[in-house]
């Protein structure tokens, strides 16, 4: 097994076919963290972290790619981003139910947004309705109605790794030939133990040993939040000392939680203080000064 998370490009060269592998483990761990995800939501949320790397591999640009499923069913909300650095994050809203694992079912009208942020571009966005059973067919279906260019995902995760696995076809390339259902066939031979253990290397030959096939060399993939205390502080200066006084004296302290990475954030009387200047006057319970 590959010793580190990553994501891996490899071409047929002769038959204009582009695929992609990505491996989560340790950053699958870290972009899980606390959360007590049941196994089902777990699942979704890993197969959308490696389809959001798989995707983000596809295009040039610098910024984040973002997968996100709204629905009034029981995953109310997922959001999964990967950026052109390779680094990952992601949560999931739930609400209870039992353990359907048919994204229809989990996801009754719900939708699936494609989000590009480029750096000194504007975001490009696509939606596509929620009505195939995997996140896999979801996305084939979209690459198909906006790129039309034939797509095929293979996703699994599980509470210990994620993976994909991601074919197309590139642009201007003869469909006539039976090229494209021979390497989709060959691929439909895959496990999920397969994709999960075997190194790329090793997976491809024992799918593709007859087939020309040029792999590129792994990128690391690792898990990073975009929270920083002095993002934070930024936003609580802009509310005003009024506002986070307010604040101070309800709750004693004012505490801020990233969904992304559980980690809490929290400011007290003198932290918050330090974030003004010294001529900021904050009142103390039973006092006007402090």
């Amino acid at each position: 097994m590959t010793s580190f998370d990553f994501f891996q490009r490899f071409h047929f060269e002769s038959l204009g076919i582009r695929g992609e592998l990505v491996r989560l483990n340790k950053s699958w761990q870290q972009a899980k963290g606390e959360t007590p995800y049941p196994p089902h939501i777990a699942a979704r949320l890993g197969e959308s972290l490696c389809a959001a790397v798989l995707l983000s591999g596809t295009i040039k640009f610098n910024g984040s790619l973002i997968l996100q499923m709204q629905s009034s069913g029981p995953l109310r909300t997922l959001v999964a981003q990967a950026t052109h650095l390779r680094t990952i994050r992601g949560l999931a809203h739930w609400s209870e139910s039992d353990e359907a694992s048919d994204l229809q079912q989990l996801c009754p009208d719900g939708r699936l947004v494609i989000t590009i942020q480029n750096q000194d571009h504007e975001p490009y966005q696509g939606i596509v309705a929620i009505d195939e059973k995997t996140i896999a067919h979801s996305l084939e279906r979209y690459f198909l109605q906006s790129e039309q260019l034939p797509t095929r995902l293979w996703l699994h995760a599980d509470q210990e790794c994620a993976t994909g696995l991601f074919l197309q076809v590139l642009p201007g390339t003869d469909l006539t030939s039976d090229g494209w259902n021979r390497i989709l066939h060959l691929t439909e031979t895959i496990t999920s133990s397969e994709l999960m253990s075997l190194r790329s290397e090793e997976l491809l030959f024992r799918l593709y040993h007859e087939e020309q096939v040029r792999l590129s060399e792994p990128e690391p993939v690792i898990f990073r939040c975009g929270c920083q205390r002095e993002r934070i502080e930024t936003v609580l200066v802009t509310l005003g000392p009024e506002e986070i006084n307010e604040t101070l004296e309800e709750q004693g302290a004012i505490e801020v939680h990233c969904d992304f990475c559980n980690r809490l954030y929290r400011f007290d009387r003198v932290d918050v203080a330090a974030l003004f200047n010294e001529k900021t006057t904050l009142r103390h319970p039973g006092s006007s000064q402090h």
